[in-house]
């Protein structure tokens, strides 16, 4: 394909409305990129790409003309000259987004995510380095992941204060999947407190339609990030809630994206006493070695283990913001190891303390009894055991009926510790 051939095809898009052709035609990774590059002499491409300024509407001269600077750059390896076209392109794309309708929308995810792309992320078969790691080998200041956020955010302006177009063709479509992109690069950059705004703006405007009304992938996307947001917040109720709608919503050829999600979906069941079974784990090896410690310790009522478990994979708990969360898990497997004193005791009522003690003392945890008994009590606060400690007779008193609660049935399996 040669340039007046390119430019041809963006116009007859133009007048066909064809949203997804444009898309197409805008992406650095679609084939005629590198043969429009290829056509112009090495070092003079501005300024032959110029001559065609005018040829077809305003701003897809400028448009298209950039597509093939990005495309240059790209091939050439100069990621940060490729991110400051994308940023160029971009915005020569929202002045004629913001005065049309949602046809307009395919387009308008291709550049956004391109951007996004170039950006920071790394993708087989897509964009092979990205801007800001080119950046960080400069020894230069890393800020094309935050710049990308402000601009994908005058997108999001654009999809949600469209008021006038008829709903069916309406750029408030593009909504959820804009907050999805800004998402992403909020939470690269660890700046996650600044989508407080776009989640207030979602708030405000009431004319936005259901979450339920959009695509899957949208809706998979931001349940995902409001989880993420919950679950650093510590509010696990609503996180494990979000979750499980985008998990049992996301396709199930996605597999990394159903990892992502179960990544903290399985920590989040596993503190209410709801333990992942192989099945659900075997489709996904990582998971398997990063949680099935956790579980056969918990099954096992294995303190010992837990903590070997808690130990083996501290720094890989701690890069994922979970180290916390399966620290607090460590109370299943002290339930557990409670729960076969009980057993022992042949179901018994009336159980001394002492019995708790050396049974944690068999299992590794060497304290003295006092301490056991402040296990007990705790056991007893959060639900796991139902009755009551007599400290002068330094016995554990069981209720007849239930008196080792399932986990799952705890009223709060939230409550902080």
């Amino acid at each position: 394909m040669d340039f007046p051939t390119f430019l041809t095809n963006i116009n007859d898009a133009l007048v066909a409305e064809n949203g997804d052709g444009l898309a197409y035609l805008l992406r650095p990774t679609s084939p005629h990129g590198k043969a429009l590059v290829k056509q112009f002499r090495s070092g003079q491409l501005r300024i032959s790409l110029n001559k065609y300024r005018g040829s077809i509407q305003q701003p897809w001269d400028d448009i298209a003309i950039e597509y093939v600077l990005v495309c240059e750059h790209i091939a050439k390896k100069r990621y940060r000259d490729a991110f400051r076209g994308q940023i160029q392109l971009v915005n020569h794309f929202h002045t004629f987004f913001i005065e049309n309708q949602g046809w307009t929308l395919p387009a308008l995810f291709a550049v956004l995510r391109d951007l996004r792309v170039l950006a920071f992320d790394v993708r087989p078969q897509s964009i092979p380095v990205e801007a800001d790691a080119d950046a960080r080998q400069s020894g230069e200041k890393s800020e094309h992941m935050e710049e990308a956020a402000r601009t994908i955010q005058k997108a999001f302006t654009a999809c949600v204060n469209d008021r006038v177009s008829p709903l069916d063709r309406s750029r408030v479509w593009g909504v959820y999947y804009v907050v999805g992109l800004i998402m992403k690069c909020y939470f690269r950059i660890r700046k996650i407190s600044l989508s407080k705004n776009i989640l207030a703006a979602l708030e405000v405007n009431k004319h936005i339609p259901p979450l339920s009304s959009f695509p899957r992938s949208h809706q998979v996307t931001f349940r995902y990030y409001l989880g993420m947001l919950n679950f650093l917040n510590e509010d696990f109720s609503k996180a494990e809630e979000q979750l499980t709608l985008a998990f049992y919503n996301c396709c199930h050829q996605a597999r990394d994206n159903e990892a992502r999600i179960l990544t903290y979906l399985i920590p989040l069941r596993l503190m209410k006493g709801h333990l992942p079974t192989s099945d659900l784990l075997e489709p996904f090896p990582a998971l398997d070695t990063l949680f099935k410690p956790f579980v056969s310790a918990i099954r096992a009522g294995d303190l010992s283990a837990y903590d070997a478990a808690l130990q083996a994979s501290e720094q890989r708990l701690l890069d994922l913001a979970l180290w916390l969360t399966l620290e607090r898990g460590r109370e299943l497997c002290l339930r557990g190891l409670f729960r076969k004193v009980w057993v022992a005791s042949d179901h018994s009522t009336r159980i001394p303390i002492s019995a708790f003690h050396t049974a944690l003392h068999m299992s590794g945890v060497d304290v003295p009894m006092e301490e056991a008994e402040c296990f007990v009590a705790n056991m007893i606060y959060k639900g796991y055991l139902a009755g009551y400690i007599s400290h002068e007779k330094q016995m554990l008193v069981l209720s007849k009926k239930n008196a080792v609660p399932r986990a799952a049935d705890r009223p709060q399996p939230f409550l902080p510790t």
